[in-house]
């Protein structure tokens, strides 16, 4: 692990098809005893990050509610700063410590929306978050541990630019299928099996029809 950047870990559920949500953006994979597990492991890490996509499309709180614990801070990708006033991440930014990651494309529009928020705002990218630059930023801020939770085109870019360390993923007894169903991964893919990351199986744990698979990084 590069010492300037926090510990990454990968987290998700997926159908046995590597889709974490259908066509029409149903995402309901986990189990309740799943929800249990990945809610400790929230309160386990100093921040939490998604995309704006998943922000629009299940408007979560990224809160810790199946088990007590602390809430981790909330990292907001969002390169044109685009994301809802009315979303449960700003109304709720008063309480739970969040960050909103930018980039040079975000309007003076939307900067000011945002900063009518009680937020931290980083900038940092020309046309889109840059992640490198970003994850440097939050080490400086003591910011040791993430979760990052996608969707698909986050966690590709982590993948891609070799940013993570672990990965937990719940794989669900559900086959969804579907060229417009949304993969784990989404990007423009490796072209060669050489070409991707080298993991290690360190734990397999199964919770009644779920299995969790927790890989790390080599």
């Amino acid at each position: 692990m590069e010492k300037s950047r926090p510990h990454v870990i990968l987290s998700g559920a997926i159908s046995i098809d590597g889709k974490i949500a259908t066509k029409t953006n149903d995402s309901k994979l986990s189990s309740e005893n799943d929800f249990e597990r990945l809610h400790k492991l929230r309160s386990s890490v100093d921040a939490i990050l998604v995309g704006k996509n998943t922000v629009s499309r299940d408007n979560p709180l990224l809160t810790v509610r199946h088990v007590k614990g602390k809430n981790p801070i909330r990292i907001i990708l969002d390169s044109k700063g685009t994301i809802s006033r009315t979303s449960k991440i700003l109304q709720s930014s008063n309480t739970v410590p969040t960050i909103i990651a930018i980039s040079k494309k975000t309007t003076k529009k939307n900067l000011a929306k945002l900063e009518k928020f009680p937020i931290e705002i980083i900038s940092t990218g020309n046309d889109s978050v840059n992640l490198k630059s970003l994850l440097k930023k939050l080490s400086q801020k003591k910011i040791k541990t993430i979760l990052v939770e996608g969707g698909g085109t986050v966690n590709w870019e982590f993948v891609k630019q070799d940013l993570f360390d672990e990965m937990i993923l719940t794989l669900s007894p559900f086959l969804i299928g579907g060229e417009d169903s949304t993969p784990y991964l989404r990007g423009t893919g490796f072209n060669k099996i050489s070409n991707s990351p080298n993991l290690r199986l360190k734990s397999v744990k199964r919770l009644k029809n779920h299995v969790v698979l927790h890989y790390v990084k080599l």
